[in-house]
């Protein structure tokens, strides 16, 4: 798990090496010729030993800081600062990231080949487990979101025609899967992921022009079932309206024929021609 290292202000450390090196050389100046060499060599071993302890952190970075292979903490105040001499400081970015898959070609829940792409925004927020927990943590990211990808593809149709079965073109629900499993596969690398939504969705180009008649057909039948309600619900309304306000007494055969007249206007494609009937209603 992440910690803090030991860490003191660069600048307070550098000033003091600087000013102890002075006094070492102003005092050797003062004694024989052998005792400054001495002095010299002193100040040189006091400021160039403890340098090897300064870094700078940029904002938004952190130094995961090792002492011969030990992981002794992490720093991440941005500035110069000075922490345990000899040891390696490795450089972790924790700005926000953005990652695209490529266009991954799939069979969905029906079997029908697809190609999906998302974008995943994440972070890193352990630099510990990023560091030392996987081998290289974006690498890590960009193989684990296209198996979530993959994963997702897999479980879902293209498109459902049933109520309560999701759909990869449902784009909240989906995106907000991806990113539940996303999260759990890359929590090992201490990494928080921020969202993960589908930028690409499309049949495969062999199936393509088939699925696409297939939509136009459904359309169609979608829009033909709505018509249908409509028009019952209209001339329902026009045989009460007319029972209620006894404009008309109409018997079963010629409320059929009024339904099926009204029915024709109503669900037809095409203009109707009206014909006037001038003699009995009987006739």
């Amino acid at each position: 798990m992440e910690r803090e290292a030991f860490r003191m202000n660069g600048f307070v450390i550098l000033v003091a090496l600087l000013v102890v090196a002075a006094a070492l050389v102003l005092f050797g100046m003062t004694q024989d010729e052998a005792f400054f060499i001495v002095c010299v060599v002193v100040a040189a071993v006091i400021v160039f030993l403890p340098a090897s302890g300064f870094a700078v952190v940029n904002p938004n970075e952190a130094k995961v800081v090792q002492f011969f292979g030990r992981y002794i903490g992490t720093i991440k105040t941005a500035g110069f600062t000075w922490t345990v001499p000899f040891t390696d400081k490795n450089r972790v970015s924790l700005r926000v990231r953005n990652f695209e898959t490529a266009k991954l070609k799939v069979n969905d829940a029906d079997g029908n080949p697809v190609e999906i792409a998302a974008v995943v925004v994440y972070r890193v927020v352990d630099t510990a487990k990023a560091s030392f927990s996987v081998d290289d943590y974006e690498n890590f990211v960009a193989i684990q979101s296209e198996a979530a990808v993959r994963h997702l593809a897999t479980s879902h149709p293209y498109d459902s025609h049933i109520e309560d079965r999701t759909s990869l073109r449902d784009g909240a629900t989906v995106a907000e899967e991806l990113t539940n499993e996303l999260r759990e596969r890359t929590d090992l690398a201490g990494i928080e992921l921020l969202e993960a939504r589908i930028t690409h969705l499309a049949y495969a180009p062999e199936i393509a022009q088939a699925m696409l008649v297939r939509q136009q057909a459904a359309q169609v039948v979608a829009a033909r079932r709505q018509i249908v309600e409509g028009a019952v619900g209209m001339v329902q309304l026009a045989l009460d309206r007319l029972s209620a306000e006894h404009v008309v007494e109409l018997d079963e055969e010629r409320r059929a024929a009024m339904v099926s007249n009204l029915l024709v206007v109503l669900c037809g494609d095409r203009a109707t021609q009206p014909v006037v009937n001038a003699g009995s209603l009987y006739a």
